[in-house]
């Protein structure tokens, strides 16, 4: 069993690298291959493997697959296209900040504020981290240099994919982060508010910069929400407007998500990006 971990308490674990290089046998799916499907038949596999795995411990999986799939093909639209901002990998907020991404001194004024917050009026300004975040093309040439596109999976690649932003740590200006995305392989009316609330949450720090710094004209922070299927109420629940833009009259609403794409194939991924990034 070399991608299933026997735990002291009796229980399997899926080794969730090692089961996605083996699955896939190194290689990518094919452009047309549903994410869906794929994840399902790999799904057959473990269990045949291992018994002892729970729907609940696969589902958990999934989202990490997912998300790969996205950086792998992310990575390779870099890659591919001279144009393209780079998509990179944010581990999850108790093991990063992703506000340190910006120079010392921007990041210094977002702790400062959230002290301020919590100073004046004792609640916390609580934020969390989204699953991508898009760095200008330019810096990422600077700071990236040998580029390759990914053609064969291993542990050890996708140890890079996640390890990536480290190498922006504050390095980026004010322009440099070009937005974020937010991704899930499937959505409910909570995942919904989840991704909204991030995304009003992210273009009000932005407010809170452009306004600390005098920046008249800034060119927008964007925010984007991937899902492996998106129906017409999860599109016009995601309509919903960035908050901080209600309060003044000197400025149309912003939305929270500037747009949801349905991604559930590589090809699809590759349409994507080819409008996220551009």
């Amino acid at each position: 069993m070399p991608y299933i971990r026997l735990l002291n308490t009796g229980k399997s674990r899926v080794i969730k690298d090692v089961a996605f290089c083996t699955l896939l046998e190194g290689q990518l799916p094919s452009a047309q291959k549903s994410f869906s499907s794929l994840f399902t038949a790999f799904d057959a596999e473990v269990k045949k493997t291992d018994k002892r795995i729970t729907t609940g411990a696969m589902s958990n999986v999934h989202g990490d697959w997912y998300e790969w799939l996205l950086a792998i093909s992310a990575w390779n639209h870099f890659c591919n296209n001279p144009n393209s901002h780079l998509a990179i990998l944010l581990p999850n907020i108790t093991q990063f900040d992703v506000s340190t991404l910006y120079e010392q001194r921007l990041s210094s004024l977002i702790v400062d504020l959230k002290n301020k917050v919590s100073e004046v009026s004792g609640v916390q300004l609580i934020t969390s981290n989204p699953d991508f975040v898009i760095i200008n093309r330019e810096l990422a040439q600077e700071i990236l240099k040998g580029v390759a596109e990914i053609k064969e999976l291993t542990p050890e690649i996708l140890s890079f994919l996640r390890s990536v932003y480290q190498n922006f740590i504050s390095k980026c200006t004010f322009e440099q982060i070009e937005g974020f995305i937010s991704v899930k392989t499937s959505l409910r009316p909570d995942r919904r508010l989840q991704i909204s609330h991030e995304g009003s949450l992210l273009k009000a720090l932005y407010a809170h910069l452009q306004t600390r710094e005098w920046i008249t004209s800034p060119k927008g922070l964007k925010y984007f929400a991937l899902a492996t299927k998106i129906s017409k109420a999860d599109r016009n629940a995601l309509k919903t407007v960035a908050t901080h833009s209600l309060t003044t009259v000197f400025s149309l609403p912003q939305a929270a998500v500037d747009e949801v794409f349905e991604v559930n194939t590589l090809q699809q991924a590759d349409l994507a990006f080819s409008s996220i990034l551009s």
